[in-house]
């Protein structure tokens, strides 16, 4: 059955920073988190995801701010933050179901790449029930209970990695121990989610790549920004609009008339009718 994939960067796209409500609940200066200490480790040379992993891992243990830390606290944690969505979460995807549902033999799916954490987003009841598969930074708790190693790190092309992954069909347990199998030669015509019927949504530096490879594909990219902040309006402008990496950028809000919410139904909606007319299964 012919696919529409709908992806979602997770912090500050869906909801505001997950990783600063967590390091804000056991009282971290995330002021300082973000804006002194991720920077100085970014001017040494790290990747900023691995630069923010570094630091909270520096943070977890006896007698540490963070304690021991471990995947099932981040999931418990994730849980907490229900309530914290954008305006229009989760109605959003249901609409979104409601809309093809009477278009014969298409389906929508929803999937969250993010250099967020992966045990954290999972936790979410809404992300259980919703999301197809979520692709985000892990953390490895096997040696002590607690969380020590990076396991895997989602920075800027890695995000693309997994955009390749939905494309190619290929399940998620498979690729976490068989990671070379994105780089399987796959004809187009046999891939599960072609390009063109997937779209795109993020705020970030780190969501560009996917922008541009959504884009050049066939698939339709949104920009989404935090009204009232004239850096991040700046941003949706330098970075996204004027280079045509998106369609359009907006404020995070997905009820059915504000603007990405409504965008988000039309392009849905139409990539589905598109794919119904060229099978002749209108």
């Amino acid at each position: 059955m012919p696919v529409v994939a709908v992806v979602f960067d997770f912090d500050d796209t869906l909801m505001p920073d997950s990783t600063t409500a967590l390091l804000s609940s056991f009282q971290i200066d995330v002021e300082e988190f973000w804006r002194e200490r991720a920077p100085e480790l970014v001017s040494k040379g790290y990747d900023p995801p691995m630069a923010y992993l570094r630091l909270m891992l520096d943070l977890v243990g006896d007698g540490k701010p963070l304690g021991r830390l471990s995947n099932a606290q981040l999931a418990e944690f994730g849980k907490t933050l229900d309530n914290q969505y954008f305006v229009g979460v989760p109605d959003v995807f249901d609409d979104l179901k409601a809309l093809i549902r009477d278009i014969r033999d298409v389906s929508v799916e929803f999937y969250i790449v993010s250099s967020g954490l992966q045990d954290l987003i999972t936790g979410s009841e809404i992300v259980q029930n919703y999301f197809s598969g979520v692709y985000a930074c892990q953390l490895d708790d096997e040696d002590d209970g607690y969380v020590k190693h990076v396991k895997r790190c989602v920075t800027f092309t890695e995000k693309t990695r997994f955009l390749f992954e939905i494309n190619k069909g290929i399940m998620q347990a498979d690729s976490a121990t068989q990671p070379g199998l994105v780089n399987k030669d796959m004809p187009e015509n046999t891939r599960r989610v072609p390009f063109t019927n997937m779209i795109y949504a993020g705020d970030g530096l780190t969501d560009i790549p996917c922008f541009s490879l959504v884009q050049k594909n066939g698939g339709t990219a949104f920009g989404i920004f935090e009204p009232g902040s004239l850096s991040s309006a700046k941003k949706a402008f330098q970075e996204f609009l004027q280079t045509g990496r998106v369609v359009s950028s907006h404020a995070p809000r997905f009820r059915a008339d504000d603007e990405l919410g409504s965008l988000l139904r039309v392009a849905v909606s139409t990539k589905a009718g598109d794919i119904a007319v060229r099978r002749g299964t209108v």
